[in-house]
């Protein structure tokens, strides 16, 4: 009765008799059992052996009430597991946090709960952005008394929860006003504001959903606060530039690497630096490259496999830098292992960037083309094609975009300069 099994989380009504109450009756729980262990979650309603016995079939109005309120309570912790199963979120912390279940309510407690769920799944690097997030509210909030146990990379879960709770009541539109006004003046820009905000938001609609926030109090919205959108830097570069970066005499081994893994990226659809270094002999199929953004694969519904074709310069690039080829699942380039820890591989692969970055960076200086960097390749792929007249539905689905809007907005600054450059045409005597 009131059973339901999905992903290897497996939720049922179940009469706990460990223990009666003074009336001898057992409490009635829900339990819900994932990776061998158990949670229980009470439903409020107690009953005898013999009346939980007769609760699938009875036909006394009192224990049908009773089974459909158990029902009730079963259906609501059935409905936050489906939907952290289908976001591949799901542990116990944050079930918990879903059903307001044994956390205060702090900020805090809900932050590390999401934290600490997200290294467990491997999403390390999200979980550094919410980490990063929490540890600018702290330091809004207390100023510097926070920042010795806040330093650097490697700062503790327990040093975000710290002394200094922050209650889910302070979080006001207002509030929300200030904190941005705050991040401006400490000089960040609008993109990482509207990261931070958007972290905070995620943890507010959980606390809204666990009904520790009610709706009048929820933040943001349309009339409340509104998270302010970033417009994009154009930092695509032209084909004449790209010619000089694939031109450019590198002074040593580690500049060419770099540079002629930021030429690859550009050739390939404009790949992120994670998705390179996990891309693997086997990701190659009919003379194309074929993978899944890893920056999207695990949010999107439908999953989009990108493809692209292994040009003349990639090969090229892959037989000077990559790994041999006598190993359908080593991986192209000898970055990763295999068997890291997800804590290891983001190390890895942010080290990695970091490096083409630096060196990227002094090739756009003495170019004077300006700072490039291991994002500028994505955005350049994207805008030689529009320049070029490619249809937009092949440019988003080469990004692995899931819609038209989104290749829309992603190009709009490239199409801004387009119409500033027919303007200048039209006094042009």
């Amino acid at each position: 009765m009131f059973d339901y099994s999905d992903s290897g989380v497996t939720l049922a009504a179940m009469l706990d008799t460990r223990k009666h109450n003074k009336s001898c009756l057992y409490p009635v729980k829900v339990r819900v059992t994932y990776r061998r262990e158990r949670q229980y979650y009470s439903t409020g309603k107690s009953l005898t052996l013999d009346d939980w016995e007769k609760l699938p079939t009875t036909r006394s109005k009192n224990l049908a009430e009773t089974r459909s309120q158990i029902q009730d309570t079963a259906d609501k912790v059935k409905d936050q597991v489906k939907d952290l199963i289908k976001n591949d979120l799901f542990s116990f912390g944050t079930l918990n946090m879903r059903l307001g279940q044994g956390l205060s309510t702090t900020l805090n407690t809900a932050f590390v709960a999401r934290i600490e769920e997200l290294e467990e799944s491997g999403k390390v690097s999200t979980a550094d952005w919410y980490r990063y997030t929490l540890r600018s509210i702290i330091l809004f909030e207390h100023g510097n008394i926070e920042l010795k146990d806040l330093k650097g990379d490697k700062f503790k879960s327990t040093a975000l929860l710290g002394s200094s709770k922050i209650n889910f009541s302070q979080i006001t539109a207002a509030w929300l006003k200030r904190y941005e006004n705050h991040l401006l003046d400490k000089d960040k820009s609008y993109t990482t504001i509207s990261m931070y905000m958007r972290a905070l938001q995620v943890i507010m609609n959980d606390a809204k959903a666990a009904g520790i926030v009610k709706l009048a109090q929820h933040p943001f919205g349309k009339g409340k606060y509104e998270i302010p959108q970033h417009e994009g830097r154009n930092i695509a570069l032209t084909l004449a530039d790209i010619g000089k970066i694939v031109k450019y005499d590198c002074e040593t081994d580690t500049i060419a690497m770099c540079r002629d893994l930021w030429f690859f990226s550009y050739l390939c659809n404009g790949a992120n630096i994670t998705d390179i270094c996990k891309f693997r002999y086997s990701s190659i199929r009919n003379g194309e490259i074929c993978f899944y953004r890893q920056k999207t694969v695990a949010k999107a519904k439908k999953k989009k496999l990108i493809h692209a074709i292994i040009t003349p310069e990639m090969q090229a690039i892959i037989k000077r830098w990559g790994n041999p080829a006598d190993n359908p699942e080593g991986f192209l380039f000898p970055f990763l292992k295999g068997g890291e820890s997800p804590g290891d591989e983001r190390r890895l692969i942010k080290n990695i960037t970091h490096l083409m970055n630096d060196k990227m960076k002094a090739i756009g200086e003495k170019l004077g083309i300006g700072n490039i960097s291991t994002y500028t390749a994505r955005h350049s792929y994207a805008s030689v094609l529009k320049r070029s007249g490619a249809n937009i539905a092949f440019i988003s689905e080469s990004l692995g975009h899931n819609d038209l809007k989104t290749t829309e907005t992603y190009l709009a600054s490239f199409e801004q300069e387009e119409r500033l450059k027919n303007a200048a045409l039209l006094t042009n005597f």
